[in-house]
């Protein structure tokens, strides 16, 4: 089974989706899908002393500009494990360049969590999250001698452009199982 491919499709809408998580929230270790088994590899451990500020992995059967899964950050009051499944709706999007490339991180919320089901707009979060987030993507990679840049945070409506473009990336690529 690829937890890339093999989610159902009805499991997946640009408001309502299952997330994979790969990395815990406040981890140094970089998981990233294996194309070929379909499952998750240790990348690297971060070079930084920074952490993963939200839990952070990507949406099955969405294919993004950058030739990978869709990224998401599921905001979440508990650190989930590698390899969990989380239903999750979006809140908004970070526009960011990585390696001179366009680069989307959804900003998701999890159904069952109390804590941060309140929120339906990225605008509604305590601004020093953001900053946070922003932050950690700004330097993560500065040790390694790579550039990235964040651009700014978008609202729910274009997450889910950003998602729907990115399912029908995926359809094109991959087709319709």
């Amino acid at each position: 089974m690829s937890i890339w491919h093999d989610i159902r499709e009805d499991r997946i809408f640009p408001t309502d989706f299952i997330a994979v998580i790969e990395i815990s929230k406040g981890s140094k270790k970089k998981y990233e899908l294996d194309k070929e088994t379909g499952l998750i590899i240790l990348d690297r451990i971060l070079y930084t002393s920074t952490h993963y500020p939200a839990n952070y992995g990507f949406i099955p059967r969405t294919y993004g500009d950058d030739k990978d899964p869709l990224d998401v950050l599921v905001l979440c009051s508990e650190p989930l494990e590698p390899m969990t499944l989380v239903r999750c709706y979006p809140i908004g999007v970070m526009k960011m360049i990585d390696n001179g490339m366009g680069d989307e991180k959804i900003i998701a919320i999890p159904y069952n969590d109390p804590t941060y089901q309140m929120y339906t707009e990225i605008r509604e979060l305590p601004p020093h999250l953001l900053e946070e987030m922003k932050h950690f993507f700004q330097v993560y990679k500065e040790l390694e001698g790579k550039q990235t840049e964040v651009d700014e945070f978008y609202d729910a409506a274009e997450s889910v452009r950003v998602i729907q473009h990115c399912i029908e990336n995926y359809k094109k690529v991959f087709g319709s199982k």
